[in-house]
């Protein structure tokens, strides 16, 4: 019964992030088709998906590679980009918590914007499976091995396809992580946030290595702490005056 349990989690892991890979598929072979163009040589390319795996970081240190910009400005850049994941784990920690340690390290490096945003609905469905980690590694090992594929396709079209980055394919990734986003937007600071967070990104699209992100990601957090607390605020008058 737990190896069926197991096997099960796993699959439907799977299975419910297969969805937003197809969106990845086209996000992945452009980032092949680039990285070389950048500077990178072929096994930089893959090497940087084999360990680094974060897409949106990968995209922006091409592009920083590319204009020669110093690494550590490099480092710097990916690590403020990549550092929502210290939110997404902040969410997934009590459920992880538990699990051994060897568990914790393979779901942390695995943990993507899409594998988040299906394994954090699984782990608060409450019911009794003790095997939800074997979802969440059924979603991230599916993205691993696609990006991975994709890079490698990517490398092997950008010498046979010239100009393949300028097809506008990425719009695929955008629509996927739209497609992340809308299930969240449950209520006014979500929306607030989102709201902010985009049209700060459009104002501020023009600053140098990336800082627009950063900027636009602070300022919609803001947006929606403080249009909690002022919901809260005007509950606790309402309550109030209701006394």
């Amino acid at each position: 019964m737990s190896t069926r349990s197991r096997r099960l989690e796993f699959l439907n892991g799977a299975r419910d992030t297969l969805p937003l890979v197809i969106g990845a598929v086209p996000f992945g072979i452009i980032f092949g088709t680039l990285a070389e163009g950048a500077g990178l040589s072929a096994w930089g390319a893959m090497g940087m998906s084999l360990f680094v795996f974060a897409g949106s970081s990968q995209f922006i240190a091409v592009g920083l590679i590319g204009a020669g910009t110093v690494w550590p400005m490099i480092v710097l850049t990916t690590f403020v980009v990549n550092f929502r994941h210290l939110l997404y784990t902040a969410t997934l920690l009590p459920y992880l918590a538990r699990l051994p340690r060897r568990w914790q390290v393979v779901l942390a490096f695995g943990l993507t914007d899409e594998t988040f945003a299906v394994s954090v609905g699984r782990w608060g469905r409450w019911d009794e499976s003790a095997f939800k980690h074997w979802y969440q590694f059924g979603s991230m090992l599916l993205m691993y091995v696609n990006w991975n594929v994709c890079t490698l396709v990517g490398i092997a079209a950008g010498r046979l396809l010239r100009g393949i980055g300028g097809w506008g394919l990425d719009f695929a990734m955008v629509a996927a992580f739209i497609g992340i986003v809308i299930p969240f937007l449950k209520d006014r600071p979500h929306y607030c946030a989102v709201l902010v967070a985009g049209g700060v990104a459009l104002v501020f699209n023009g600053l140098p290595h990336k800082l627009g992100l950063i900027v636009a990601s602070v300022l919609g957090i803001a947006a929606g702490v403080a249009a909690e607390a002022l919901m809260n605020s005007l509950s606790s008058g309402d309550g109030v005056k209701g006394d």
